[in-house]
């Protein structure tokens, strides 16, 4: 879930949001767009990839010790955090005197874009890939394709948050390694509820859609300056809207799989009717901003959020260090989203063409081990491992996931961080939304499925939309015709 790359979209935001980003210091920025590149995003995230380098390397320029590793464009350059992984882990290669070492290959373009690349290039072997940085969605393809092939069982162990760990395996099989996680959060302004006459803005996991409806007509009986609606989320015709109906369906029809274990469709009308009347619900005038939720990505919602058009923000978990390069704790919060919330994320696979597929792997060991996911935990993202969020002991010594002080002395972090040195949420609400979090459906067609899904569920958003009955027999239709059953 997929959305446009970080870098690309740049391009797109609102002049207020640029002024903003313009302002930060080089290395911050750097490093909140690191944690925003979260590809889908759906996603969404960190692997959605921008313009720039990425030609798919030859046998020839590879070199005979080189480990070529596909990925997203690493928007922080050659100093963002997974190159630093990847430098560390390079370094320990050059000590060792093995002779090899990793090389990070950039793909330009969208997530879709980027997805077409590498099965482009696997499948004609045009490229000396081998690993490659995967949407949690496309496992299943790449699988049952071959092109990317069985790893150990061991490369997953018990440390891996288990809801995480089940986005790596296919038909039985584990055919990647969870590199970086992701999943819906709700962020709230704490000066608006305030400003509101709301008595206890500190909010709390317990937190369902019935208390947030309350919250928003409280709020919108008493409007602070700018404010227009209760909350917004991303619902332009791409993978956010998907992701925001999962999230619906998975809450009103608890254990619903609209595909099975072998990826065939198995949801009924009767589900979907329950599904889209709580997607119907969400989205409705009196508590959403409408029309701008209905064309916003990530981007449009966070500049709705931050500019107070909005009390309430569904976003993903790099959106708290940006956010709190505009606000303070006493400002904003964020809560895990009531009901349901999708997973999201990259996982590390090696290629089924690999002539290093050995070494590859031991590669996708160190950049998933548990330091490697404290930094990346340290530097925005959502760590894939339960140590990165209960463990002071493990810490991060091999990336300097942190930005250093300004020329002027100020610190260049804003983000708050606990006393071992986290992201403040991320042990309190973060890691327990990561556990609840549910999955997209799981199949070698999910592109045919997000695509179907979208553009049927336009038509709730159109001047004359269906029946929940009618709608949901459309889809049914739709989705039988672009799955097995």
């Amino acid at each position: 879930m997929a959305r446009l790359s970080r870098l690309s979209r740049l391009s797109r935001l609102s002049v207020r949001s640029r002024r903003r980003l313009a302002v930060l210091p080089a290395p911050l920025l750097a490093l909140l767009l690191t944690a925003a590149c979260s590809a889908d995003h759906g996603g969404a995230g960190g692997g959605a990839g921008g313009g720039g380098a990425g030609a798919a390397p030859s046998p020839s320029d590879a070199g005979p010790g080189a480990i070529v590793v596909a990925s997203g464009r690493d928007v922080t350059g050659k100093n963002g955090v997974r190159q630093q992984l990847i430098d560390a882990w390079n370094e320990r290669q050059k000590r060792a005197g093995t002779g090899y070492h990793a090389r990070l290959v950039e793909l330009p373009g969208s997530a879709d874009e980027q997805r077409s690349q590498l099965l482009g290039a696997l499948q004609s072997g045009s490229a000396s890939y081998d690993v490659v940085n995967l949407d949690v969605t496309w496992v299943p393809e790449f699988a049952a394709a071959r092109l990317i092939r069985p790893l150990s069982r061991t490369m997953i162990d018990g440390d891996v948050i288990a809801s995480v760990a089940r986005t790596a395996t296919w038909d039985g099989q584990v055919y990647a390694v969870p590199f970086n996680s992701d999943v819906g959060l709700l962020y709230y302004r704490r000066d608006h509820l305030e400003q509101a006459g709301v008595q206890e803005p500190e909010l709390d996991a317990g937190l369902d859609w019935a208390r947030l409806e309350s919250l928003i007509d409280t709020v919108n009986d008493h409007r602070p300056e700018g404010y227009k609606k209760g909350w917004t989320t991303q619902l332009a015709a791409y993978e956010g809207r998907t992701v925001n109906a999962v999230e619906a369906f998975a809450s009103a029809v608890p254990g619903l799989e609209l595909t099975d274990e072998q990826g065939r469709y198995r949801a009924t009308v009767e589900q979907l009717t329950r599904g889209i009347a709580e997607l119907r619900r969400r989205t409705a005038d009196p508590y959403t901003l409408r029309p701008e939720a209905e064309s916003s990505d990530e981007d449009a919602s966070l500049d709705d959020f931050t500019d107070g058009r909005t009390a309430f923000l569904r976003h993903w978990p790099y959106a708290y260090g940006t956010l709190h390069q505009s606000f303070d704790d006493r400002q904003l919060g964020v809560v895990p989203l009531p009901g349901r919330a999708v997973l999201g994320g990259q996982n590390l696979a090696v290629t089924g063409t690999s002539q290093r597929a050995a070494k590859a792997a031991e590669l996708i060991r160190f950049l998933t081990g548990r330091e490697s996911e404290r930094c990346l935990l340290d530097a925005g993202f959502a760590a894939t491992r339960t140590s990165a969020y209960e463990d002071d002991q493990v810490r991060c010594t091999v990336a300097a996931s942190v930005p250093s002080a300004s020329p002027t002395g100020e610190s260049a972090d804003r983000m708050p961080r606990d006393k071992a040195g986290r992201p403040a949420y991320a042990r309190r609400i973060l890691y327990g939304a990561l556990k609840d979090a549910v999955p997209r459906p799981r199949t070698p067609l999910y592109g045919a499925f997000t695509q179907t899904f979208t553009a049927r569920l336009g038509a709730l958003f159109s001047d004359s939309p269906p029946s929940d009955a009618e709608l949901a027999k459309s889809l049914d239709e739709a989705l039988r015709g672009a799955l097995p059953d």
